[in-house]
């Protein structure tokens, strides 16, 4: 927009305009510095990348990144010269994404077009399983750089699901196991028996079913391409980049109907020589962890634990009940992420504080007295106390001697514990603070 102005504008106001730029600029680059200081990089080989990158240039791809490794993260692209905001650093022809379209053109669809209802995205995921093994495959070149392992939650063994049991991730990566095995029991062997000569039995084992399935899962982005379909797709080279909650890459779903490529513009500036991140989306620990393997650095703000509240009343006439007597759920963060983290509630979620005084009765109105406000926030905190001291007893803290021998899967999980335990804490804590404060809090209401 600034540019667009300063092109168009008189003499006079160009001036304001490009100071007002410059402002925009300088904060613009402020964001996730810290984030990015903490990378380290850590010198590799990586042949398969660096072939990754030529094969891509070798059909059509534009970048203005290299390939990079950082300890804790693995690879990850650098800005191989400094990019401005709004300037693409990369461009994938709309020829190289693996797509439904793609998948319209193979044996695999012509196979199971009319298979049981079977859907396109498993298609994909079988048509994956079956061309890493494909010696003339296109993207040979690709599925070769891919690794052979992506350790998400999904690979997690017994002593590192052990160590979550008692969170609510622990339900997320078992309810998400058992989908995939009963998916995959339900697809073979069936398919080597009907499809021979498709589905070999040497290539549609369990291991390399969850292989394909942690691929998607970790690899694929919606995008909307220029039939105007929104898909699931795997863009070779786009999935280096790595996950920030400050990235550079924001808005990159749409496949550019002039050049039909798909852009990936920055939102905000990326020095040359620094890592470049990308956006995986607005998800909470749990997610990353189940389907991508890490937990971001920083404060992520949308780091959440669901709190389902089942306040129903019984009813005399069995009529239907209001909005504060149901099931609901919230979703409880950090007390630290608040804008308001001190005085009255200490950060505390206004949303779960009204449900709660709603459901005990603690509303507010004209005639409450002061003696009665403060005995409702006080009956109101002791509640969220005999809510979250609980579940703060059962998540103890780790000792440190068992993490530093521990596996990648391990570590990964008791990361995961801590931030539970963080977030559970500061509610806590502010609860506390707030009952600790509440006298002089009522004399700051009364003035």
């Amino acid at each position: 927009m600034m540019n667009k102005l300063l092109l168009t504008s008189d003499a006079a106001s160009k001036e304001v305009f490009q100071m007002l730029q410059d402002e925009i600029v300088v904060r613009l680059r402020s964001v996730g510095k810290k984030d990015n200081a903490q990378m380290v990089s850590q010198t590799q080989n990586h042949d398969a990348e660096d072939s990754l990158l030529k094969w891509g240039e070798h059909h059509g791809v534009k970048s203005k990144l290299r390939i990079a490794f950082y300890q804790g993260a693995g690879r990850g692209m650098v800005a191989s010269e400094s990019i401005g905001v709004g300037d693409t650093a990369l461009e994938i022809p709309e020829s190289l994404i693996i797509s439904e379209e793609l998948l319209c053109q193979s044996e695999v669809f012509l196979a199971l077009k009319d298979f049981n209802n079977i859907t396109s995205e498993t298609m994909l995921l079988l048509w994956s399983m079956r061309e890493r093994h494909n010696l003339s495959s296109k993207f040979k070149t690709y599925f070769e750089a891919l690794p052979e392992n992506f350790n998400t939650g999904l690979s997690f063994g017994i002593d590192a699901l052990a160590a979550l049991e008692g969170t609510l991730l622990f339900d997320e990566i078992m309810q998400a196991k058992q989908h995939l095995r009963q998916q995959y029991e339900d697809l073979f062997p069936l398919l080597c028996t009907n499809f021979p000569e498709i589905f070999r039995k040497d290539v549609c084992t369990w291991d390399n079913f969850m292989w394909a399935c942690e691929l998607w899962y970790s690899n694929s982005m919606m995008v909307v391409l220029s039939s105007g379909k929104l898909s699931t797709c795997l863009v070779p080279v786009a999935g280096l980049l790595n996950h920030s909650v400050s990235p550079h890459i924001l808005n990159y779903g749409r496949v550019d109907e002039a050049t039909k490529s798909l852009k990936f513009p920055l939102s905000r500036p990326c020095d040359a020589g620094e890592q470049c991140f990308l956006s995986y989306g607005k998800h909470p620990g749990s997610h990353l962890v189940t389907f991508y393997g890490f937990l971001p650095r920083g404060d992520n703000p949308y780091d959440v634990i669901p709190l389902d509240l089942d306040t129903s009343a019984d009813e005399e006439d069995g009529a239907a009940q209001s909005m504060s007597t149901s099931q609901t759920t919230h979703m409880v963060r950090g007390t630290w992420l608040s804008r308001s983290g001190g005085f009255p509630m200490y950060g505390l979620p206004q949303p779960l504080l009204s449900h709660l005084r709603a459901a005990l009765g603690c509303g507010l109105d004209e005639s409450t007295t002061e003696a009665d406000i403060k005995e409702n926030d006080r009956v109101l905190l002791e509640t969220l106390l005999s809510i979250f001291n609980p579940m703060l007893e059962d998540l103890p803290e780790t000792d440190e001697s068992d993490r530093e021998s521990a596996s990648w899967d391990v570590k990964l999980a008791l990361d995961y514990k801590d931030l539970q335990r963080m977030i559970i804490s500061s509610i806590v804590t502010s609860c506390t603070s707030a009952l600790e404060n509440a006298p002089r809090w009522k004399l700051k209401v009364l003035h």
